[in-house]
């Protein structure tokens, strides 16, 4: 066992977040694998009263999710990691989300599907260990997680001085901002834990207020079926029609809440170019990605996390944006000309967005 051996496990803890940052992480924490009670109920309340939506995959495996020995046996504490994927600065975001006929995708996602990136800086990291453990008795076991997984990542991170639950939900630092993602390593070392820090949100609600669709139920309390999103990429069927003009020009995501909190003027860059913007999602308009075809889709999509809501979603998705833009002939003529073909799914968004195009021409 490690105990038996010689190996200095606070120094090995320093080599790991060393060499975490030299992958490409801005920060990393040592996490304990205890989820406190209070975290464990809060959670069960908050799917207890639906706002989870259609997200069953939170609900199931619940024994897991408050158990992380249970995911990978033999863990003892879990390495944490937060990988920036901001490419441009905040001031472009804000920018391209204020210019209607342009196609809002969230910051995130217009690069490489962050799975593959995280994961790959994770393993990288389990490598790096391994080659550290060498000469001694140790059988490293471990196992790479980042959103893929019934992993409470917040909680983890959060409980392990990474940052702290903003009232978006979101892990929020002072020195980082939000816009990271998380990573975590399931090991069996029995490195030394991280404690937490204290909250520095005050009396501050610019990310609540600043919903588009009023998706909080309360501080640190999300409805999940109000939320952008969710509406966007978890939803697989109609947007509900209260909600579409709310939308504006946001087709894959939403960074409202992010984009107001006055801790991400402190947001880092990424430090690799994966997350760079691909097929000009950060600057394309709407009508050009609605004129994509499905097999241009999946093309242009591989090995982004968009390709996962498909298609159909993707159509829907621009459709509502397409509504809520600027009422032109041509747009209107776009949408007839796209309904011959689409969906009955899509179709429903397209007759939608024609009506309330035609009124506003109308009017005008």
């Amino acid at each position: 066992m490690i105990a038996n051996t010689s190996i200095n496990l606070e120094q090995l803890k320093k080599q790991i977040k060393d060499k975490a940052k030299e992958l490409g992480a801005i920060d990393s924490s040592i996490s304990g694998i205890i989820i406190p009670p209070e975290s464990q109920i809060k959670f069960s309340n908050w799917v207890d009263q639906g706002y989870h939506g259609e997200m069953n995959y939170l609900v199931n495996n619940l024994n897991l999710r408050f158990n992380p020995k249970l995911i990978q046996a033999d863990t003892q504490t879990i390495i944490c990691i937060k990988v920036p994927y901001l490419t441009k600065p905040l001031s472009y975001h804000k920018e391209r989300l204020n210019n209607k006929s342009q196609a809002y995708v969230s910051s995130y996602a217009v690069g490489r599907d962050y799975h593959k990136v995280v994961k790959q800086i994770l393993n990288n990291l389990a490598k790096y260990i391994n080659q550290l453990l060498k000469g001694y008795a140790i059988d490293h076991q471990f196992r790479a997680f980042t959103d893929s997984a019934p992993v409470m990542e917040v909680q983890l991170a959060s409980q392990s001085g990474l940052g702290w639950r903003g009232k978006n939900t979101l892990l929020l630092n002072k020195d980082h901002g939000s816009m990271f993602f998380l990573g975590e390593l399931f090991t069996n070392l029995p490195l030394p834990v991280d404690e937490s820090v204290s909250s520095h949100c005050g009396s501050c609600t610019k990310c609540m207020d600043i919903c588009p669709t009023n998706a909080f139920m309360g501080a640190y309390q999300l409805d999940a079926r109000r939320c952008i999103s969710y509406l966007t990429i978890e939803n697989k069927g109609t947007i509900p029609e209260e909600l579409r003009p709310l939308i504006g020009n946001r087709i894959y995501g939403c960074d409202d809440c992010q984009l107001v909190c006055p801790w991400n003027k402190f947001s880092k860059l990424a430090a690799t170019t994966e997350f760079n913007s691909r097929h000009n999602l950060d600057s394309s308009t709407l009508l050009e990605l609605f004129s994509w075809t499905e097999e241009e889709f999946y093309k242009k999509m591989e090995g982004s996390a968009i390709r996962r809501i498909g298609f159909d979603a993707w159509l829907r998705n621009l459709a509502v944006g397409i509504g809520n833009s600027a009422a032109t002939p041509q747009a209107t003529a776009v949408l007839v000309q796209k309904k011959e073909s689409a969906s009955p799914l899509v179709a429903e968004h397209i007759d939608w967005a024609i009506t309330q195009l035609t009124n506003r021409l109308t009017a005008n």
